[in-house]
């Protein structure tokens, strides 16, 4: 029991750290990638933050940016 409350602890903090990067840190990210970020950091928190730590915050990796932007 206390192992899966500090699990849901872990997870809640990790979700809130996504959304809380994305919308506040990750200015370059599109409109449709931010909102990618949040439902999937609500959905599957530690594993979201995990994948967006390493991945998500470059901006070369935006599925719904503009392509040819820095052209």
């Amino acid at each position: 029991m206390f192992f899966n409350t500090i699990l849901g602890i872990v997870a809640v903090l990790a979700a809130v750290w996504v959304i809380y990067d994305v919308i506040v840190h990750n200015k370059k990210l599109s409109d449709g990638m931010k909102l990618l970020w949040i439902i999937l950091a609500v959905i599957f928190n530690i594993l979201t933050a995990i994948v967006y730590y390493f991945i998500g915050r470059n901006a070369k990796n935006d599925l719904f940016g503009r392509k040819n932007a820095y052209h």
